[in-house]
Order: structure tokens, then sequence, then C-alpha cells
């Protein structure tokens, strides 16, 4: 199981700040930080601590099989972001 981050995201980097595993990207000071619309779980390193949920001002994180059905898009948008992020140069 993975978390994953919903289009309700602020960019409020207190989840990135309680990550213990650095899987919450892109980061405050990172190229892509401004032009991004939300932040990203790696659902290849995510390990499934809940910390991130605990913290979101906004309720923007859910674990992958609680991700209410408006959001279901957001697990392909989380995985392609990070697809996309190995790919670049």
């Amino acid at each position: 199981m993975t978390y994953v981050i919903a289009g309700s995201c602020i960019k409020d980097d207190v989840c990135i700040e309680v990550c213990p595993v650095d899987c919450i990207h892109p980061k405050p000071g990172d190229p892509d930080f401004e032009t991004a619309e939300q932040l990203y779980i790696d659902p290849e390193i995510c390990i499934d601590c809940d910390a991130c949920v605990e913290v979101c001002p906004v309720d923007a994180i859910f674990a992958d099989h609680e991700t209410p059905s408006k959001y279901d898009y957001a697990l392909d948008l989380n995985a392609q972001f990070f697809a996309e992020r190995a790919a670049s140069p």
C-alpha cells in the first residue's frame, strides 16, 4: 500500500518535513516546485507510515485503497510525476 496526494493539495510543505523516507516532491527550492500544481508521493519509496496524512491541513492525502472516487485519477497522476522525473536528464 502507498499513500496518494489528491488535487485539493495546497503545497503546504509540512508533509515533506515529517516524511521519514523523503518520498514527497517537489520540495521548496526544487526547479519544478513553483510550477507543480500539487505535491506527489513516490509509490516506490512510501513506507505507509501515515505521518503525512496526520499533518495535511486540507486532508488531501489518502491511503491508495481509501482514495475517494472523485480522486481516483490521483494514483496515476502521482506515479506519472515520478516516471517523468526519472526520465528527465
